[in-house]
């Protein structure tokens, strides 16, 4: 069995009496230093790797102050602190030894919106895609578009001053700020807005720390006006941090805001944030170019930027690539049509804004007429999508490609440090043609993407950091693109900040380097605030590239063996695409309904990766651990789980903690779907809790709920007994005690009693062969899923006569467990047996050429991904799931004209069917329009049922939660004009137990318009 093991996370490192200290002033926000929260915080978006002393999550701007106070106390002198938003930078700002300040659990709302002025006033962990919701009613938005836009917090876009697709347009965030409220270290709590001279002279003539911030940032762009001018490039992307060129504004006014935006929580603690917001573009387009070859698309954004347009963003063939195989795909493949023969290596993606529909004609003409008539044999062709939504669903692909590049095989994978490269747009194309010539011959592959018409260029070199002869290529790479963005007048940091990357500060601003000493100073006198980065004083050093801990160095200790094994789980970049705010978005549904970053996929991975550093540690594979457990003998692994339980000295095992992690995991696969990396965590959980509970016991529920496809036929036959113990308060609370709760009864008449009577048979591969060639191709095999089969029989039974009316011959699959819940709950080594033995029944139907049909979308994909895993040779079974049959078969779909008025009708899918087969809506959307009917397939998140997870007592509350979050809407608008459907069983039952509603699966619909 595994060991009982201890992270070096968990010791503890607040010095004794700050947590006291904080409560004595009067903190009302969270304070975690467990082992588990210390991991999570320990990573970015970068390659490194350090381990907070603590993370504080306040609730508003006064507990921002309790912070400031109970560090002013001499004891903790010593302790630094760091700002942390949605922890998505690609340089570590957010790191440290120290203290992390995080305001995206608590500090998240949107305090006041002013359409006549234009200006919102929000908290600093408000994200940027929740706030552009809220102003969509208004016809306005806050302008800096970039990837991250749906996780990217704006107190953490002003920290890096961040920008992206769009900003020669729409400039960086700066450019939008109106006002600040920050907290300095000495609890100052102070509005930064731009200040006539009025207002500065008497800002200057403060005695506090306020005013000799004033007076300090004020002599320096007075007295090297001039320098500052000769040092700072005159670029869209001109600087990130301190940025002395911009303190007086165009009108005159001195605007501190320059200074702290970009500067990464170097100077300030961000409370509140003023922003100016603009008019919603009415009208939009996206030229999609494609390119044989990439060099081509560069040297033509040249040209398309001079063509009055928005924005022109490049993407390299790897790139594109990736994103084909994305979940995105499906829905833009249409606007990049390619045969063998026409590839691209290449796309240049143009957009077009126009205040209406007439001016946007216009630009369209303008830009078309140029692609039209300039011969250029390397560009291809072109595509226009026109609309908010198609232009939204290509411009999604563009901001998922930094994720992207991380789904690869193998450990050498591309890693960010020199991505975000800004030189004038002139000599781009000169530049990328010396940086691309530097990574070859290097060795090294990588891919491309960028903002061309601002000059910034993403690349990430593909490196394996595990590897001695890899690590020193960062310092190599890093000098060499430094000195070549100097050669070509630009930067190296464009976009995502310095962090760890000040180290190159100092040569870069050369004799200006003390003055942003200076402001360090005024703002933090015992640099307190994220040492080590852009500025520190001359008693300290700012960090370097090769001397802060790298990720690679850990996950050394693993092994590549074995972090391949897991699922994904050690290769977790860290892109946090898991952290998105949207309730309608898959993923992640336990991280949307805490907002703790533990209960995401991120989270996760970054404990199991730990779990498996410390086993590595110990010399343990989990592997042959897993092996070892399933050949132990039961009475003896009883006795040692007993013991191992009861023994007070595993209490603190790390174990516990990633079992608590795993434990708020819905299992619903929405991860493995719509995760860049495809980081998969109901994969690696089951792996995890295997082996967990081969140390320590399980919890009884997990004994009942892993039985149920064997109990469950039983239970039916007794079921009286059943409904007794489901639906008395007695048989409930007795329930509770166990762990269940919520549970479903089953009906009066039991699916094989209408089998029976229907007259449909058991399917042997044997009987089906001897069928006429004719019969053959019109047998269809339901392989119905236990918890439809028996609680909701008249799903199956409308399958049955859906296909009868289609003048198909239905069987029935014969009874044998699909093992979803046995896998979900880590009963690995059942669940292998139970799936060999069903996949062989399955394999042989399908030899036969028989079409196979499941219903539920959860337990149907578990042979398209559980039972893949499992086999490495042989074709596997597949089983359809309705809409894809129905799809095939379309031709046999006939139907009277549907009376008028007819009802409309909306669909809400299975998360897992969402995020794992995103051709499923397209699909429904097809087969009811061969019916004569539409269907408007809902954007809905997760039920919060996601199979067992609803019954469990301790996740009811988080069940109800996301119920509310995203179904509970949908499902009050069905009527008897409006047919409300459902995928997937889990998700029907819930709504049924909440509201009451008995939704239809869409089988039962499509059966009602074919009788």
């Amino acid at each position: 069995m595994i060991p009982r093991l201890h992270s070096a996370s968990g010791k503890q490192q607040l010095p004794p009496g700050f947590v006291e200290r904080l409560s004595e002033v009067g903190f009302d926000g969270d304070v975690e230093q467990r082992a588990m929260s210390r991991t999570v915080f320990a990573t970015d978006n970068s390659i490194y790797q350090v381990t907070p002393t603590a993370i504080l999550f306040p609730r508003d701007a006064d507990d921002l102050k309790k912070i400031a106070k109970a560090l002013s106390d001499p004891r903790f002198a010593d302790l630094t602190i760091a700002p942390r938003g949605g922890g998505t930078g690609t340089n570590g700002q957010s790191l440290t030894s120290g203290i992390v300040v995080d305001c995206s659990r608590y500090m998240n709302q949107i305090l006041e919106i002013d359409p006549a002025r234009k200006v919102a006033r929000v908290q600093a962990g408000v994200v940027k895609d929740q706030l552009n919701r809220a102003l969509e009613p208004h016809g306005l938005f806050f302008a800096p578009e970039l990837s991250t836009s749906n996780r990217a917090t704006i107190g953490g876009m002003v920290s890096t001053d961040a920008c992206g697709q769009g900003s020669c347009l729409y400039g960086k965030t700066s450019n939008h700020v109106v006002g600040l409220r920050i907290v300095l270290m000495d609890g100052s709590d102070w509005w930064s807005r731009p200040m006539d001279e009025e207002a500065f002279a008497k800002t200057l003539a403060r005695g506090d720390r306020i005013g000799d911030v004033h007076r300090t940032v004020e002599r320096i762009a007075r007295e090297k006006r001039e320098r500052i001018e000769e040092v700072f490039p005159n670029l869209n992307r001109y600087m990130t941090g301190y940025d002395l060129a911009h303190i007086r504004r165009a009108d005159g006014r001195f605007d501190l805001n320059a200074v702290l935006c970009g500067s990464e929580g170097t100077l300030a603690m961000i409370a509140e944030a003023e922003l100016n917001l603009l008019p919603i573009p009415a009208q939009v387009a996206l030229l999609n170019i494609r390119y044989s070859d990439f060099n081509a698309a560069l040297e033509d954004a040249r040209t398309l930027s001079a063509l009055n347009v928005a924005s022109v963003e490049t993407i390299d063939e790897k790139v594109l690539g990736l994103a084909k195989n994305d979940i995105v795909w499906t829905d833009i493949a249409r606007f990049f049509p390619e045969n063998h023969t026409d590839v691209a290596n290449g796309i240049n993606l143009v957009e077009v804004l126009a205040d209406d529909e007439a001016e946007l004609q216009r630009k369209l003409a303008a830009v078309t007429a140029v692609l039209d008539e300039e011969l250029d044999t390397n560009r291809l062709s072109y595509t226009v999508a026109r609309g908010h939504a198609d232009v939204e669903a290509i411009w999604n692909m563009r901001k998922r490609a930094v994720g992207l590049l991380g789904n690869v095989d193998g450990p050498v994978r591309p890693v960010a440090f020199v991505e975000d490269t800004a030189v004038p747009p002139e000599n781009l194309a000169a530049y990328i043609r010396e940086f691309r010539a530097l990574l070859d011959k290097a060795g090294l592959s990588y891919g491309m993407f960028g903002h061309v018409d601002a000059g910034v260029l993403h690349v990430r070199p593909a490196l394996d950091l595990t590897r001695d002869d890899h690590v020193p290529l960062l310092r190599h790479i890093s000098d060499a693109v430094v000195a070549l963005t100097r050669k070509h007048g630009g930067v190296l940091w464009g976009e995502h900040g310095k962090g760890v990357r000040s180290e190159y500060v100092p040569e870069f601003f050369g004799d200006l380097y003390p003055c942003l000493q200076d402001i360090k100073r005024a703002f933090d006198p015992n640099n307190r605030l994220n040492p080590g980065k852009i500025a520190a004083p001359s008693t300290a050093s700012l960090l370097k590239i090769d001397e802060v801990p790298l990720r690679g160095a850990f996950d050394r200790i693993i092994g590549n063996e074995i972090r391949a094994a897991f699922d994904n789980a050690a290769y977790c970049n860290g892109n946090s695409a898991c952290f998105d705010f949207d309730e309608t978005s898959p993923m992640c549904p336990s991280y949307k309904a805490t907002r703790d970053r533990r209960y995401s996929p991120k989270g996760r991975a970054m404990l199991v990766r730990e779990w498996l550093r410390l086993l590595g540690e110990k010399g343990i594979d989990p592997r042959k651990e897993s092996v070892r457990l399933r050949r132990r003998h039961p009475f003896l692994s009883l006795t040692a789980r007993v013991i191992n339980s009861l023994n007070p000295r595993n209490r603190n095992d790390f174990s516990h903690e990633v079992r608590e992690a795993m434990d708020t995991c819905l299992a619903c696969k929405a991860c493995a779907g719509q995760c860049p990396v495809k980081v998969s965590v109901p994969a690696f959980r089951s792996k995890f809790l295997e082996l967990y509970y081969g140390r320590y016991l399980r919890p009884l529920k997990d004994s009942m709920v892993s039985g149920i496809e064997t109990t469950l036929p039983l239970m039916a036959r007794t079921r009286p007994l059943y409904n007794l113990v489901a639906g008395t308060s007695p048989g409930r609370r007795l329930m509770r005690e166990i762990g269940l709760t919520a549970l479903p009864l089953l009906p009066r008449r039991s699916f094989y009693e209408e089998v029976r009577r229907l007259g449909v048979e058991i399917a042997h591969a044997r009987e089906i062969e001897k069928l006429s060639p004719d019969e053959k191709d019109r047998v269809v095999v339901f392989v119905f899923d236990s918890f439809t089969s028996h609680f909701e029989p008249n799903v199956p039974v409308a399958a049955i006569r859906v296909a009868r009316k289609m003048n198909l011959i239905p069987y029935l699959a014969a009874y044998h467990h699909n093992g979803k819940a046995l896998h979900v709950h880590g009963y690995l080594g059942r669940f292998e047996k139970a799936a060999a033995k069903t996949e062989r029944y399955l394999r042989a139907l399908a030899d036969a050429g028989i079409a196979l049909v499941g219903l539920d979308p959860s337990m149907t994909l578990v042979y398209r991904s559980e039972y893949l895993g499992l086999w490495t040779s042989g074709r596997k079974a597949t089983v359809l799931l309705p809409q894809e049959w129905l799809a095939e078969n379309l031709s046999r779909l006939s139907i009277k004209p549907i009376p008028s008025p007819s009802p409309k009708y909306s669909l809400l899918p299975h998360c897992t069917e969402r995020s794992n087969l995103p051709s499923a809506p397209n699909q429904w959307k097809s087969v009811f329009q061969a019916l004569g009917a539409s269907v408007h397939v809902e954007i809905v998140g997760c039920c919060g049922m996601a199979g067992t997870f609803g019954h469990e007592v301790r996740n009811r509350g988080i069940s109800e939660q996301l119920y509310a979050m995203s179904w509970a809407r949908s499902v009050a608008e069905a009527s008897k004009d409006k047919v409300v459907m459902a995928t997937g069983y889990s998700c029907r039952c819930q709504a049924k137990i909440i509201d009451g509603r008995s939704l239809p699966h869409p089988l039962e619909v499509i059966y009602t318009m074919l009788d």
